[in-house]
């Protein structure tokens, strides 16, 4: 093997390439709301002459990760000393539809894809503007010890049941929690 010669690159090299290090957005929230913003140190200002606000914190995020195709490491300051960080990933992207003219066979999959969903809206506010809120179901409850730890043995065959009840709304930079209960 000749350890010189150049390594061959193939098609899907550069598509599973990640950056070696996140930009870093540092975000001050002033007194009044507004919010000034850096990346890597260098001033993120606003497109336009007004001035970033909490109401335009999602649309400040986009601007920096251009519309979720490059994931960033955020951190918040507040303007009472405290600090929210998180990382916001990348969206995935979404797979072109088939076009009409291409027959496209028909499987037990695609057969189980035309099931009409069944839906419940879950809403809680509290949350900083275009934050990423996870959703979690809960599936059990547990106590914890007298020492404050918690143990929780979680059946896998019950995530995929359909009776949970209730979610959980959690802000990832506010740290913002809502139990809710599904009707």
């Amino acid at each position: 093997m000749n350890l010189t010669s150049p390594r061959r690159s193939t098609p899907t090299d550069e598509d599973a390439t990640a950056p070696v290090e996140l930009p870093h957005v540092l975000v001050t929230v002033a007194e009044d709301g507004t919010l000034t913003a850096t990346v890597d140190g260098t001033p993120f200002p606003s497109p336009d002459v007004s001035a970033w606000t909490r109401a335009t914190f999602g649309s400040l995020m986009d601007a920096i990760t251009q519309d979720r195709t490059i994931a960033a490491r955020v951190e918040v300051r507040e303007s009472d000393g405290s600090v929210f960080t998180d990382i916001l990933r990348t969206r995935k992207p979404r797979r072109a539809v088939a076009s009409s003219e291409t027959p496209v066979p028909e499987t037990r999959r695609s057969r189980h894809a035309r099931r009409v969903p069944r839906l419940a809206e879950v809403t809680a506010d509290g949350f900083v503007p275009g934050e990423d809120v996870a959703v979690a179901a809960i599936v059990s409850h547990t106590d914890a010890t007298g020492t404050g730890e918690a143990r929780a043995i979680i059946d896998l065959d019950v995530l995929s049941d359909a009776s949970t009840h209730e979610v959980i709304l959690l802000g990832r930079i506010s740290g913002t929690r809502a139990v809710r209960r599904l009707p």
